[in-house]
């Protein structure tokens, strides 16, 4: 009877301080928005300003390719000029120069052999595939920070159910210890260390909601809202793992990030592969129809010309020397670049691994301390009721249950946060 007693009051305590905490939310603050896991990524993913500047990115090369494209293709123009002279030139009794002359033409260029525009126009496409890589990996970043920020959400409001737990035990003991000394069967110090030990609990349970709040308010920055966004559910990361030595396997061949690097490498290749098209000619053909009026001695009223131009480079001062030293060194920083992001990645996934472990064991050490702490409240609660001790017992019990479920919160946090590090290393996060 005392234990269904004890729990009735709980219970009631528990809705009191709900309808308490949701009368103190200012009535002018927005509910936060509250989304899935997976609808938070794509928010994320579609709004964040790093995966928006990363997709304008890639239409900025895209625009680079059409540029470069030009200078291999035709190019077409048309000229009109018309010219007043304040009077006739006249020669020999004839007119040499009219006061009033026009003149046009239409001029094709066409590039015949241009090797060198013509990789331009190659590299450019292939600067191309670099942002589309560059992307992906912007994309990943974006998509585990939102993951890790929504999980963030998710921990706080368990750190606030359980401050919220923890406020009404206080609430129950002082309850308790206040009825007791009015009926003549208690002592003003216990009813004093109640109300203090309800006091503290309602600061600390003050505090939590603080945390809850920005940790909605990140997320909604993350997402690129324009207010507080909240986790609607517990966001179940697969509870399986890889193997390590499959992990490893993956992240050399799914991490966007090494993808990155290994296609500047193949980029910076190809550059010093074709830097033999520097020493190339180029030859173009032009062809100009055109009017004159009036026709002058050499120039008739309407004709055409054509030319082939020959341009062969034969000094420069070493421009083609110098860029073709810089692309060089641009391979080697880019396969440099590619050896350190793969040690990088294997690293990430040996201490994820271990930490995936590491943190699974510590929940469960963490959960068994909770449920322990739980049991010694209850009897150090019957056992002061009984009178077989003080409530400083009862105090110390409630604060190490809070204290123990607050840490098989945080455990349950790190054990989430470690999966999610263990996905994004080995390249399966996000799919």
């Amino acid at each position: 009877m005392r234990r269904a007693g004890m729990a009735f009051g709980l219970a009631a305590a528990l809705v009191c301080l709900g309808h308490r905490a949701a009368a103190q939310q200012p009535a002018d603050m927005a509910a936060p928005v509250r989304v899935t896991l997976q609808d938070a990524i794509k928010q994320a993913l579609a709004r964040h300003p790093s995966a928006v500047v990363a997709a304008e990115e890639i239409r900025r090369a895209q625009a680079l390719v059409r540029e470069a494209r030009a200078a291999s293709l035709p190019l077409l123009t048309g000229t009109a000029i018309y010219t007043r002279l304040d009077a006739d030139r006249v020669f020999g009794g004839r007119v040499a120069a009219a006061a009033n002359q026009e003149a046009a033409n239409i001029n094709l260029t066409v590039p015949l052999l241009a090797p060198q525009r013509w990789m331009q126009w190659s590299h450019a496409k292939d600067n191309v595939d670099v942002a589309r890589a560059s992307a992906d990996d912007v994309r990943r970043v974006v998509a585990v920070n939102a993951a890790r920020a929504y999980l963030t959400v998710i921990s706080q409001h368990r750190i606030v159910e359980v401050n919220q737990r923890a406020m009404a035990t206080a609430k129950a003991h002082f309850d308790f210890a206040k009825a007791q000394f009015e009926g003549g069967v208690g002592n003003r110090i216990d009813q004093v260390r109640a109300e203090q030990e309800l006091a503290i609990s309602e600061n600390q349970f003050q505090q939590a909601n603080v945390a809850l709040v920005k940790a909605q308010e990140a997320l909604g920055v993350l997402l690129g809202g324009s207010g507080p966004v909240d986790a609607t559910d517990d966001a179940q990361l697969p509870s399986t793992t890889p193997t390590l030595s499959g992990a490893m396997d993956e992240a050399s061949t799914r991490r966007s990030d090494l993808r990155a690097a290994q296609r500047r490498l193949q980029a910076t290749e190809t550059l010093v592969n074709d830097s033999w098209a520097d020493f190339m000619p180029l030859l173009a053909g032009t062809f100009q129809p055109f009017y004159q009026n009036p026709p002058s001695l050499v120039t008739p009223q309407t004709g055409w010309q054509a030319q082939l131009i020959l341009t062969v480079p034969l000094y420069d001062g070493g421009l083609r020397y110098g860029l073709a030293d810089e692309r060089r060194a641009l391979a080697n920083q880019a396969r440099a670049q590619v050896d350190s992001v793969l040690r990088q990645a294997r690293a990430d996934v040996r201490s994820s691994f271990e930490a995936v472990r590491r943190a699974d064991a510590g929940l469960q050490s963490a959960r068994r301390a909770a449920k322990l702490a739980g049991e010694a409240l209850e009897l150090a609660n019957m056992a002061y009721k009984a009178g077989a001790s003080t409530n400083l017992e009862v105090i110390d019990a409630e604060r190490r249950a809070r204290d123990a479920e607050t840490s098989a919160v945080v455990a349950e946090d790190t054990a989430r946060q470690a999966r999610l590090d263990l996905l994004s290393a080995s390249g399966r996060f996000p799919q």
